[in-house]
């Protein structure tokens, strides 16, 4: 494994570190997650349609927003290396085009002989949380 790439050890990991993500959602994203993902539910994709839904127009596919979630435990906290072994999810509020998404992860326990982190995860909008939730990343040891 090429050492540069690799992100942090669970050794080099305290409670408390935090990372964050932000991307603006576009309609392209939109676009391409429902492709990517098959979700085609018209409430993402209809403008007619879900403007007669309780949301009174288009959203982003709610996973869109959770998987940015994915992009800091894959790339930042804690990074390369690390598998991500569960996630829960609370859908607090929709995420429509043109809305920024700041995704955060920070470290709340660290499980050393499982070599587990837990960390909790939201996304907001504008200081609004639209996504809560809980992680588990399986952390490597330091080679020795």
């Amino acid at each position: 494994m090429t050492a540069e790439l690799h992100g942090y050890y669970l050794e080099d990991l305290t409670v408390g570190m935090s990372s964050v993500f932000g991307k603006t959602v576009t309609e392209a994203d939109i676009m391409a997650f429902a492709g990517v993902s098959g979700d085609t539910n018209p409430v993402h994709l209809h403008e007619e349609f879900a403007a007669a839904t309780i949301f009174k127009g288009r959203v982003a596919h709610g996973m869109l927003s959770a998987s940015f979630i994915s992009t800091i435990l894959g790339t930042k906290l804690p990074g390369p290396g690390c598998i991500y072994v569960s996630q829960n999810i609370q859908f607090k509020a929709p995420v429509r085009a043109g809305d920024t998404v700041t995704a955060r992860a920070t470290i709340t326990e660290i499980i050393p002989e499982k070599r587990r982190v837990v960390l909790k995860t939201t996304c907001s909008v504008g200081g609004k949380v639209v996504i809560d939730g809980e992680a588990v990343a399986l952390v490597p040891n330091r080679p020795k």
